[in-house]
């Protein structure tokens, strides 16, 4: 997820003729010891070719933005983090047989009757789903094959081949997978807890003995891939889910799109795959990997259920991937203070630089921190790890749409400004150089409700104006520029709808659940229109005085056919309470979502100067 600058290492392909370029795309899964084709990172495709050494993929991004688009009441969450891979075939049911010619059917019509919507993504919608015969739920997928190159097929043939190997109570399962004509459907378990991390922040009580059992469902999941020679290399806090919302309900891992199959503790180059904050030293040395690398994941991951902020984070991407490889991480005072040592020692063996000394996930559930919680791990309440860790997951929830416009344009340098503000930290500031800066000392997101009344205009219209990369910009045609300038008008007409105060106005072009940071929230993400309205009814409808609003360099990033992503600069001048003209400055970016033909505004975030009429 992003952690994420815009400035990235480039990496070398482990066969030195292979040649990328990059085309627009979704995710997949990579192995560089396949035949020439495609090979999909992040949101950008990697067209692979026979020739020389070329300029080989950067890291992957995971295609974060897919999920931010998707509105999903957290059923099936995992299938929505799955679908950021490109679909491609699977074979209706024995895994023996070849996806390469399916057999058109009518085995899902017949068989399943299909409910509401879930989520949706580009190539893919999510429904809920129940079989006849048994009245049993799942969460279908339903893929739409014409859409889909012969390339994309093999992609999901291997994450199905992945899926069905798996069978564990940790894991989310892939029950059925049926082609029918122009169609294909994944049957998974419906899983409707949301996430593990999403919960934690809910409960009233939460100790180090309950981060011991989270990690051992974790571990007992790894454990059972490895057992399989599988290798998930996407292990983060989004693709830990729980299988429903009763109270102890099962942790289940889910999302196998960048999933590898090895031979035994075979370690080979497979590829530079994976989220920033949770990548391994070995991958970042470009160096021979394998089952290691989920283990070293599983230590990030440990580290924040302890504390609630990650163990590796710096705003610049290059520094973070320095302190992973040199295992830069400590355990500052004071809120370690009360972990116990046997917490920390488990941390360091996964968190152990050389892969082959890293604990294995059969050796840690043997950890006494792990099989004897009941009388290792410390049972007190751990306040100020729920607190960190809601601002953690709140971070979160923005990286997707921030990086997404990333990927336009890497010399965006105000939206890189904030994407690294609001990455993987909400640790508090100490005296170590690798400390992550509070929120508390960054300008704080201004209030999407409570701008001045403006003149909307905007400047160069997305593109990146003045980059030194430009060459490598490819033409787009007449239809993506068509729907950019659509997302730059709806911008435009909601920011008008704020300036004159028009609430009525205002909630035709916002999503019911719009979700935005509020400096008057104190750092929360504020969902809903209620907050809001107390500043329509109460400051914006009471203006007077003239305000001017420039919009620069505006940034438009289409995701699929129904959401867009728009980041751009801010300028806003306006006379002060002493007559005096004033201008301000400030980066956002919103995230709009197509529903039945209409633009909505789904999400929105803002980094600058304060809210120029509030002073």
């Amino acid at each position: 997820s992003v952690g994420h600058s815009s400035d990235r290492a480039r990496e070398e392909p482990s066969d030195r003729s292979l040649l990328y370029r990059v085309t627009q795309g979704e995710k997949g899964l990579t192995r560089q010891t396949e035949a020439p084709g495609v090979v999909q990172l992040g949101k950008r495709r990697w067209e692979r070719e026979r020739g020389e050494a070329g300029a080989a993929p950067e890291e992957e991004e995971e295609g974060e933005t897919q999920r931010k688009k998707e509105k999903s009441s957290g059923c099936c969450h995992y299938l929505l983090l799955s679908d950021s891979l490109q679909p491609a075939r699977c074979e209706r049911d024995s895994p023996g047989t070849s996806m390469a010619t399916p057999q058109t059917c009518t085995r899902f019509t017949d068989e399943y009757q299909l409910y509401e919507e879930l989520g949706k993504g580009a190539f893919s919608v999510v429904r809920r789903c129940v079989k006849k015969s048994s009245s049993q739920e799942y969460a279908a997928k339903i893929i739409n094959t014409k859409k889909l190159s012969a390339r994309d097929h093999q992609k999901l043939e291997r994450e199905a081949r992945i899926c069905r190997l798996l069978k564990h109570p940790n894991i989310v399962r892939l029950h059925d997978s049926i082609s029918e004509e122009g169609f294909h459907y994944l049957l998974f378990d419906l899983v409707t807890g949301g996430e593990l991390f999403e919960d934690i922040v809910a409960r009233e009580y939460y100790s180090e003995a309950d981060a011991s059992h989270c990690i051992h469902q974790i571990l007992e999941s790894v454990n059972h891939i490895h057992q399989h020679d599988i290798v998930h290399r996407d292990l983060k806090p989004e693709n830990l889910l729980l299988a429903s919302k009763c109270k102890g309900a099962a942790v289940k891992l889910a999302d196998f799109g960048l999933a590898i199959e090895v031979q035994g503790d075979q370690q080979a180059w497979f590829g530079f795959a994976g989220t920033p904050g949770y990548l391994s030293p070995e991958v970042l040395r470009k160096d021979p990997y394998g089952k290691p690398v989920d283990i070293w994941a599983c230590g990030v991951i440990l580290y924040i259920l302890l504390v609630g902020y990650p163990p590796f984070w710096d705003e610049d991407q290059h520094k973070l991937y320095q302190q992973i490889k040199a295992g830069a991480y400590d355990f500052p005072s004071p809120e370690w203070d009360t972990v116990t040592p046997e917490a920390k020692n488990l941390i360091n063996q996964m968190l152990t630089i050389n892969p082959a000394k890293r604990i294995t996930a059969d050796q840690a559930l043997k950890h006494p921190w792990v099989c004897q919680r009941s009388t290792v791990a410390s049972m007190m309440h751990r306040q100020e790890t729920v607190e960190c860790l809601r601002k953690f997951n709140a971070r979160r929830k923005l990286k997707g749409a921030i990086l997404t416009t990333m990927l336009v344009s890497r010399n965006f340098s105000a939206a890189k400004s904030l994407l690294n503000k609001k990455t993987d930290g909400v640790k508090p500031q100490t005296n170590n150089k690798n400390s992550i800066v509070s929120p508390a000392k960054e300008n704080p997101p201004l209030q999407a409700s409570m701008e001045p009344q403006t003149t909307v205009v905007h400047n160069a219209t997305d593109g990146i104006k003045g980059s030194t990369e430009s060459c490598n910009t490819t033409t787009e045609d007449e239809d993506l520029k068509v729907r950019k300038q659509e997302i730059i008008k709806i911008t435009e007409q909601l920011i008008e709808a704020i300036n004159n105060g028009d609430f009525e106005a205002y909630t035709k072009i916002c999503d019911p659940g719009l979700t935005s940071f509020e400096p008057e929230a104190l750092g929360n993400l504020v969902e809903g229109m209620d907050f809001h309205k107390f500043y329509f009814d109460n400051l914006l409808s009471k203006h007077t005085k003239p305000i001017h609003t420039t919009i620069l360099n505006p940034h438009v990033h289409v995701i699929g056919e129904d959401a867009a992503c728009i980041a751009y600069i801010r300028l806003t001048q306006y006379i002060d309470a002493q007559g005096r003209p004033r201008t301000t400055q400030s980066e956002e970016t919103r995230v709009w979502y197509r529903r039945d033909g209409k633009w909505l505004n789904v999400h929105y975030h803002c980094s600058g100067a304060p809210a120029a009429p509030l002073q």
